[in-house]
């Protein structure tokens, strides 16, 4: 039997209970404040993260894992018996890691086979768990990284920021465009396509902007299987849970779990987003 280690990022926000039963090594997203930098769930709670960002008048920016500390993590599985590692990242729409993977696989011997997940949060947390399954039925690793690549183009999420305002100020939105958002309660819902956060809709209210994501995994539901859904939210657990609830009473047998999204996306998406993350089978 291969001795299989698995390599990812903050972004997948794995519990450790998750960590500890399939052998991942994650290594920390950071952010950058005006007074340092910070390592995601190392130097920095998700906690500390908002309200150090609700105080900041400049927006902070994310930074990635250096190669070097890549390269460190793949000699030490390396002296500790690993055959191989898959490396999972944050989708390399939002993040140069996984290019940063790629790189540092090629100057070392151990075995890496790094893998774009095109995505973040939940769907990386299924890649894993699905690899490990194909592991245990005696697939190899050629197969089993063909299988995860090809579940990226399975995977969905879509998410509201609460409002334009983070957006505005990490450069992602103008002043105008926030303004008119907040004056007149213009939601918008930004999906991932082919790896990068796409801006799908633009709606007035909230609810609306929900109903239009949940419309999305119910087509999917409908097309396929879709056995699990998360709410993902930044810092906004009560309103995700409100979420679950809805979802359970149109989906009595749907497993629904509330999941945190990166402090790296909070960045961008600001506090009190959230959203719906899937993937079809």
């Amino acid at each position: 039997m291969k001795k299989i280690a698995w390599i990812t990022d903050t972004a997948a926000q794995l519990e450790d209970a998750f960590i500890q039963k399939h052998h991942v090594h994650v290594l920390p997203l950071g952010v950058v404040f005006s007074d340092g930098s910070y390592r995601e769930s190392i130097d920095l709670t998700q906690e500390e993260f908002y309200d150090k960002l609700r105080l900041s008048k400049v927006s902070p920016k994310t930074s990635q894992p250096a190669i070097g500390e890549m390269l460190s993590l793949y000699e030490k599985l390396q002296l500790e018996g690993y055959d191989f590692a898959i490396a999972l990242h944050l989708s390399s729409g939002l993040s140069g890691t996984f290019e940063s993977a790629q790189a540092a696989s090629e100057m070392t011997d151990f075995n890496v086979y790094p893998i774009d997940s095109k995505i973040g949060s939940f769907p990386m947390v299924k890649m894993i768990e699905i690899g490990n399954d194909l592991f245990a039925k005696g697939k190899d690793v050629v197969e089993v990284v063909a299988s995860i690549n090809e579940i990226t183009s399975k995977s969905k999420l879509s998410f509201i920021p609460s409002s334009l305002n983070q957006l505005h100020k990490s450069g992602r939105v103008s002043g105008t465009q926030n303004f008119l958002s907040n004056l007149l309660d213009i939601k918008v819902v930004i999906s991932f396509e082919s790896g990068k956060p796409v801006m799908k809709e633009k709606i007035r209210s909230n609810k609306r902007a929900k109903n239009y994501v949940t419309s999305l995994l119910r087509a999917d539901m409908n097309n396929g299987n879709v056995p699990e859904v998360a709410v993902i939210n930044c810092n906004n657990a009560p309103d995700a849970e409100i979420w679950k609830n809805e979802l359970l009473q149109e989906f009595p047998t749907l497993k629904v779990q509330v999941v945190p999204l990166s402090i790296c996306v909070g960045v961008h998406a600001g506090e009190g987003t959230t959203g719906l993350s899937w993937v079809t089978y």
